[in-house]
Order: C-alpha cells, then structure tokens, then sequence
C-alpha cells in the first residue's frame, strides 16, 4: 500500500489544514484529489493508503456526499477525525473592489455559512458551487467568478487578494473531518471513542425507528449523530447513518451492534476511533447497570442459572 494520504483538494483546503494537524501526515505523501468521490476511490483502488474528507459540519450537520460515499459500494472505515474552527476569507483578483463582485463561489457546505453576510454586503450576487473552497479560489485565478470564500491561507497560493476575512453566520462553526481506510481491526479503545454504523430498515412500519434507537437507549449509549439518507430505491426509502458514544469492544456498544444486526436488513460498521472533542477524563458516565462489569455479571449469572448454581 502506497504511504500516501488522500484528500479533499486542491491544495490550500481546509481539509489539507485540517490533515496537517495529524502527526502521521508529516510521514505521509499528501495527494490533493478533486472530489471526495475520487479521494475515496483511490483508496479503494488500493491508490492511497487513506483518505481525509469532509464529513459534518456544525451549521449544516453532516456532508452529504461524504455520507453517501460511505453508506454505498466497497465498505471503508473511519480511523481518525479532526475538528478544525472555520472562518472564511472573500479573495479577489488583485484590484477587485467589493462593487465589482458579480459572482462568488465556493464548496456548497459553505453557503449556509455565510448567507447572512452575503444578503447584508451582496445581496445581487450570483453564488456558483466549487468541488471545493480552494478549487474556488482557482477558478477565480482564472477569472471564471469575481470571487470565492476560502480559507485567508489559500490567498497567497493562488495569487489572490484577501478583501474580507473573518467572515462566519455563526460563531465557533466547526468542520469535522476523518480518515478513512480500508477495513481492519480498530484501533484499541482510549475511553472517549466513536462508534459509526449504517442501518438499513427490514421494512417501513410504525415504531420502526424507535425500534433502532432504543437497542441504544436500552444500553444508556449516547447517540451523536443521526441522519437519514434516501437509498435511491424510491421516495421514502431511507438508510440510518449513526455516531454514537463508545467503542465497538465495550459491552454495551458490543450488545447493542448485535440486536441491531438481528432486526435490521443490513449494518455497516463504519468504525470505533478516538473522539477528537473530549478526552477520557471529560466523557459522561457511564448510566447504572451499562459498564462492562455489569454486563460481565448478568452473563455470569444467566450462565449459573442454565447449571442450576442460581
């Protein structure tokens, strides 16, 4: 497998800042890819070792492309994630003036992050979607848009002018992003970790959700996440896409994996990794009768029941 990291290019995204934070990048040969599409493929095509994307950010919640990269064909996993502070910078073409701005692109995730900056100081501007924020910074290089919302750092690497920065709708906005590789055994548990699945429905009845989340509830598990995407099988057709707290070798995460493999038409595990939010000191207790001891207790006990040792 080649030594190499994939990711959401060109380079000067905020996906490359976010990857550079990783100590095994500086190990790495980092591969600017222009979709996640093709970040993931590569990967797949044994092309990279791993591949850094996008995947939820605190405006709009999860990427819906990186999702459905990840719900559908060759299964992946995620091994690491990263949460990086967002705020936007307007870049020019040298001379441009804020009156001159017709057009301005950017990544679709970040749109609704900045619509309430753009009605106040361009309402009559024409928004175009880039494959990235960096690739929209390009595009403006080559004069295809007037401007583009970008990382301040990008400026520079294209040759461009930085006329507003610390453009944000929202304050202490954050983009999440992870490693994803191919399928192998997780990484031992830290004691604040993330489990991600996909649950596919037997079939559409009342309760029907409530019958896959309370496999958590039941066990006290924390969900972190929780997103519908349409199967592509027809209006009303959803899977599941689920984060939830622990580690796929706690019990309780353990157990709730196996009811919901029983009840489903089909899980996809997507991986148990370190949080980057918390760490093992600053996560919730676990509620009465969900720690592994407990469960290894009940165990024992069913088990001197069946002997007749009760």
């Amino acid at each position: 497998m080649p030594a190499s990291y994939a990711y959401l290019g060109p380079e000067g995204t905020f996906t490359e800042v976010a990857l550079r934070t990783l100590p095994e990048a500086a190990t790495r040969e980092l591969i600017p890819y222009v979709s996640v599409q093709s970040a993931l493929d590569a990967v797949r095509a044994g092309e990279a070792e791993a591949a850094f994307v996008p995947i939820e950010n605190s405006v709009e919640g999860g990427i819906t492309t990186t999702l459905d990269e990840l719900v559908a064909g060759t299964p992946l996993m995620i091994y690491r994630e990263v949460l990086l502070s967002i705020t936007f910078a307007l870049l020019v073409r040298p001379g441009t003036k804020l009156s001159d701005i017709k057009t301005v692109t950017a990544h679709p995730a970040a749109q609704p992050q900045v619509r309430n900056w753009l009605k106040a100081n361009l309402p009559d501007v024409v928004w175009e979607s880039a494959a990235s924020n960096a690739d929209g910074a390009r595009l403006v290089q080559e004069g295809r848009y007037d401007a583009a919302f970008a990382g301040e750092f990008a400026a520079a690497r294209y040759g461009l002018e930085t006329l507003e920065t610390g453009i944000h709708d929202a304050e202490n906005a954050q983009t999440r992003f992870v490693l994803v590789g191919r399928p192998a055994r997780p990484a031992a548990p830290t004691g604040a970790d993330k489990t991600s699945v996909v649950l596919w429905q037997r079939d559409d009845h009342p309760g029907g959700l409530r019958d896959l989340l309370g496999e958590f509830a039941t066990r006290g598990i924390n969900l972190m996440l929780l997103q519908s995407r349409p199967t592509g099988a027809g209006i009303g057709n959803y899977c599941f896409c689920i984060d939830a707290e622990g580690h796929i070798s706690d019990r309780r995460v353990a157990e709730a994996l196996m009811g919901l493999k029983r009840i489903c038409l089909q899980v996809r595990f997507l991986g148990s990794y370190p949080r980057a939010d918390v760490g093992p000191d600053e996560v919730r207790p676990v509620l009465p009768g969900t720690s592994d001891d407990e469960f290894v207790s009940a165990a024992d006990w069913v088990a001197r029941c069946q002997d007749g040792r009760f």
